[in-house]
């Protein structure tokens, strides 16, 4: 009779669903992706998909927004085919979130403490926390910083949505209110980082789905980051443009329509450093990337964004000894580069071997975090 009453509920979910304009077959799929992008098989789809119509529906979500743009909440709404944004709002039992929710004042404080009580939920952070001075930021008459503890407390698990909440982000970069992670504010509970400057939405509903499916959180590299979606998903080894820094073209000039697909290096990228599946798992309905659309990787994902990223157009080092590469006579708007590009230059040369030293010498001087 349990089985029978699961199965039902589970067809009402997904006629909901197919209500939405959301095929069984479109959300099956996404599913399968989901579990393959979490490196486990595409059969695990159905476990996935499982847990979407069953137990995300039963478990409660309490989202609280700290110092922050409300970036990764405005992409989470954001997204298409199937919508995360659909599926979790319609399906999940969010209890709490000043972005999207109707109620305010006393209603909507009476339902977190509820919430609170209730325990067993889980807690997603937007924003940094300010330790500073609580009169930095106050969400529902309370300092943000006791707020989140409170939510933790009896919380199964927190995910830090974005890089402000995961590393303090722009909001540290000032130096003024004391922003930090949610990791070095709740210590005695699972923290898992989705960071971004915004959040890509898959990263988090994969995470999500998975935590639900296997009541566990997804393997994490040593900054929290679930390894799927980061770990060795290095930008620049996967960037479309890779093969331009082989061979020692670097754009400088970006009115040059000659050199425009040309490597983003000497304009600010900072894809040596960073790590992340943006070249792989494309934003915005898989429409399109950063790079892909011509701007250079600001590193967003990154424990020293924005401080130690910035400035965002400026290249990342000049090596002691390097040479700055010349451009070709080819190039439209004439030989050479400037002369800031060539103070502030990274050494680079067209032999792959030496760029892959470069590299590496990059990383080290970035202090990269190594990933298990």
């Amino acid at each position: 009779m349990e089985e029978q009453i699961k199965d039902k509920d589970n067809e009402t979910s997904l006629l909901k669903m197919e209500l939405m304009g959301i095929s069984r077959r479109s959300f099956l799929k996404f599913c399968a992706a989901t579990a393959v992008m979490l490196g486990l098989e595409s059969s695990y789809g159905p476990i996935f998909a499982e847990a979407a119509t069953e137990a995300i529906k039963k478990k409660p979500v309490i989202w609280l927004q700290g110092q922050g743009c409300t970036g990764c909440s405005t992409s989470l709404l954001s997204s298409l085919n199937p919508g995360p944004a659909e599926i979790l709002l319609d399906m999940i039992s969010m209890r709490f979130n000043t972005t999207i929710m109707g109620s305010t004042g006393h209603v909507s404080a009476g339902v977190l403490e509820e919430t609170f009580k209730e325990g067993n939920y889980l807690v997603v952070i937007e924003g940094s926390i300010p330790t500073a001075d609580p009169r930095y930021c106050i969400v529902e008459g309370k300092g943000f910083e006791e707020l989140v503890l409170e939510a933790a407390k009896n919380a199964e698990a927190v995910v830090a949505v974005g890089t402000c909440a995961a590393y303090g982000g722009l909001p540290k970069a000032a130096g003024i209110t004391g922003a930090v992670g949610v990791s070095e504010i709740v210590k005695d509970k699972p923290v898992v980082n989705i960071p971004g400057c915004p959040m890509n939405p898959s990263w988090l509903m994969g995470t999500l789905l998975y935590y639900l499916s296997f009541q566990e959180l997804p393997a994490l590299d040593n900054i929290g980051r679930p390894l799927a979606y980061y770990g060795n998903n290095n930008i620049h080894e996967t960037c479309p443009r890779v093969n331009y820094f082989q061979k020692g073209q670097f754009l400088t000039d970006w009115n040059d329509p000659a050199t425009a697909n040309w490597c983003l290096l000497l304009v600010g990228c900072k894809g040596p450093i960073t790590n992340a599946d943006c070249n792989r798992n494309w934003w915005n309905d898989g429409v399109n990337s950063c790079i892909r659309s011509g701007a250079p990787c600001a590193g967003c994902v990154q424990p020293q964004f924005y401080e130690g990223v910035a400035p965002l157009y400026a290249p990342l080092f000049v090596p002691e000894g390097g040479v700055v590469p010349t451009q070709p006579e080819t190039t439209a708007g004439g030989g050479g580069l400037d002369v800031k590009s060539v103070i502030l230059g990274v050494a680079l040369a067209a032999s792959p071997v030496v760029a892959n030293k470069v590299v590496n010498s990059l990383k080290e001087r970035k202090g990269e975090v190594k990933h298990g």
